[in-house]
């Protein structure tokens, strides 16, 4: 049993105790979450109910915490001009456990 969800833009498949990575939330460790922009859900891999644009149905998960992505350089450079920027920046995220998906 799987669904594909949309959280904050981004479309996941997630299934039943699935960990997964979403850009960040706002709500506290432990708090539980609700997402009902539900777009395709299939209870095995053979049948499929597909939303037009949605389905009636919510995900239900809970926040385990927030963490940062690896850092990414930014450099810029003109050369013979003495120009030269080094930015770094680190997404955050918030890790999810898919507890039920009704």
């Amino acid at each position: 049993m799987f669904a594909i969800v949309n959280i904050k833009g981004k479309q996941y498949k997630v299934s039943e105790s699935d960990k997964v990575y979403i850009p960040k939330l706002k709500d506290d460790v432990g708090a539980k979450v609700s997402f009902s922009d539900v777009l395709m859900f299939s209870s095995d891999d053979k049948s499929f109910k597909i939303g037009a644009p949605s389905l009636s149905m919510n995900v239900e998960a809970t926040v385990l915490k927030h963490v940062k992505d690896d850092k990414v350089m930014v450099f810029k450079k003109k050369r013979r001009k003495g120009y030269k920027r080094t930015k770094g920046h680190r997404q955050q995220y918030t890790e999810i456990e898919i507890n039920s998906i009704k």
